[in-house]
């Protein structure tokens, strides 16, 4: 991360220059101690000698302290990725109150700002008390209008309305959800396609085959974000929920999502789950939650998003992704969550006299036994 880096600039011109320590602290009328200090980044300067020592070296103020309150990319996946494993081992207020420092420090850094946002979206769960999450979605949602309004960067400006229409949804305001996202749905316009064809019309095989890889691979996430939501609202219809649960563990076969990606079709089968109870069926719901808690307890871990055998050149994509291949969660909050999401839902529990049932609890009781011998 870079602040202010005045000592090396410092060190630098004075080189340059070839004057020593003693004729630069003469010349600005201080001691040999204080400039080594400030060569070595032990004190800065007084801000009345910053024009002074920007004059001689005949560069600007700004070039002279080198202050750059960017983060880089890889700075911002490596903090994103230290609080969210902090939020699991450390008081939540803790961390709570570093992100808030961070955020106060990286203001105009907005990269960073969104990803703080979606930092705090992601560990509401933590927070433990409805008005205290409540009070976190404001400002996470702060901070998403913050990059909308003045960002000026039209890629994260689309995020940003994205997890600002989010957080309206979670305080419970379908009426800014729907004006944030206009109340429709506009014709997508995939670039992967036309990418791939100017590669291909350079004679660019691979990198042709890389973007649609890449296309498919986005669209089957996204895919399996929307069959859970469209499969509740077809639990009044049983023949219709079947269908849609059959298609959607078709797919998921056909794509090998339990092994691609099982954090994302772990959620079809917690759905599948819960509208089966809704339709009084508790065969079926603790068929799915068998399914469900064959993968959570399986060789999955540590989650994160990778390439196989169908998926071979997403290597490159993979690497270029905001916060790196990790999910938005450390791997011991989302272990965490995938026992309690079942063990602590009302809506199993009518089962809890079923020996299945009991089993299935059981065996997601132990992954928190191992998260807390991790």
């Amino acid at each position: 991360m870079k602040e202010i880096n005045i000592a090396k600039v410092l060190v630098r011109k004075r080189k340059e220059k070839g004057i020593t320590q003693d004729e630069l602290a003469n010349y600005i009328g201080v001691s040999k101690a204080s400039v080594s200090k400030w060569e070595t980044g032990q004190s800065y300067p007084d801000v009345t000698f910053l024009p002074m020592l920007a004059s001689y070296f005949n560069i600007s103020v700004d070039e002279l302290i080198d202050y750059k309150p960017q983060m880089t990319s890889g700075d911002i996946r490596k903090l994103y990725q230290r609080f969210a494993a902090e939020f699991t081992e450390k008081p939540f207020d803790t961390v709570l109150a570093e992100c808030r420092e961070t955020v106060k420090k990286y203001y105009s850094c907005f990269p960073l700002l969104l990803q703080m946002g979606i930092l705090l979206v992601n560990h509401i769960e933590l927070a433990r008390d409805a008005e205290k999450s409540a009070a976190l979605i404001a400002e996470a949602k702060a901070l998403f209008v913050r990059v909308k309004e003045e960002s000026g960067d039209m890629a994260l400006i689309k995020q940003a309305v994205f997890m600002e229409a989010f957080c309206a949804l979670a305080s419970g305001d379908p009426n800014s959800v729907l004006d944030l996202l206009d109340g429709s749905v506009t014709g997508a316009l995939p670039p992967e396609s036309l990418l791939a064809s100017a590669y291909q019309m350079k004679g660019n095989i691979r990198d042709a085959k890389g973007v649609l890889q890449i296309g498919i691979y986005q669209n089957l996430v996204v895919l399996f974000n929307f069959l859970p939501a469209y499969l509740m609202l077809c639990a009044d219809d049983a023949g219709k929920y079947d269908e849609t649960l059959r298609r959607a563990l078709t797919v998921a076969e056909a794509f090998d999502m339990k092994n691609l990606h099982p954090g994302v079709i772990i959620g079809t089968y917690l759905t599948a789950a819960q509208g089966y109870m809704a339709q009084g069926n508790r065969d079926r719901a603790l068929d799915m939650l068998q399914q469900y808690t064959e993968i959570v307890t399986g060789d999955i871990y540590p989650l994160r998003l990778h390439n196989d055998a169908f998926f071979d050149l997403l290597e490159d994509w993979l690497d270029k992704i905001d916060i790196g291949t990790d999910l938005p969660r450390d791997n011991k909050t989302i272990r965490k969550s995938m026992a309690e999401v079942v063990a602590r839902n009302p809506v199993f529990a009518a089962l809890s006299g079923e020996p299945r049932y009991q089993s299935i609890t059981e065996k997601l009781g132990n992954i928190e036994e191992e998260n807390r011998n991790v």
